[in-house]
């Protein structure tokens, strides 16, 4: 009997711990953007959207992991650089720990992990941006460079990752 009731627990902790592949196609305008990007994410942070985001952008304090030559191309406007290889922890200590903080990337793996380091800091209202600064792009958007002017050209990361971007209107840099 023990041991019955210890495998159906582990069964039910195994199945409740799991990773849950949220719907996110409504996310993100093209679908194997979407696919690309289930199958990079771990989805154990929250995610939000650009729409969500972007029709409320005075809300968030939003956090930029990219690494500071992408930042400079391009960034969402307001956004402050935290980098990831090198992520600056000094860049928080004027951010409260219940702000409504959103982090982004390129697509949205790098920040996915930079979430996880805010959240075991004690950072309680942390989401990342779903499809991130490309996202950003392919609905048409307005980025900024590092004077914050607007800006038609995006860094795409490399060529490859440069496919992800649709927005013609758009010049790639890498």
């Amino acid at each position: 009997m023990i041991t019955r009731i210890v495998f159906v627990f582990t069964m039910f902790f195994n199945f409740a711990c799991q990773s849950q592949r949220p719907d996110t196609g409504f996310l993100v305008k093209n679908r194997d953007f979407d696919n690309k990007l289930k199958s990079l994410l771990s989805f154990n942070v929250p995610i939000i959207g650009v729409e969500e985001v972007s029709a409320h952008l005075s809300h968030y304090t939003l956090l930029d992991a990219r690494e500071k030559s992408e930042y400079d191309v391009s960034h969402i406007q307001g956004a402050i650089h935290t980098g990831y290889d090198k992520f600056d922890l000094g860049i928080l200590k004027n951010i409260p720990k219940d702000a409504a903080i959103v982090v982004y990337c390129s697509v949205g793996y790098r920040s996915e992990k930079i979430c996880q380091k805010l959240i075991k800091l004690g950072y309680k209202n942390v989401k990342n941006l779903y499809g991130s600064i490309f996202e950003w792009t392919n609905r048409g958007l307005t980025l900024y460079d590092y004077n914050e002017k607007p800006t038609s050209k995006i860094h795409t990361y490399n060529k490859d990752w440069s496919k992800w971007v649709d927005n013609q209107k758009m010049t790639k840099v890498w």
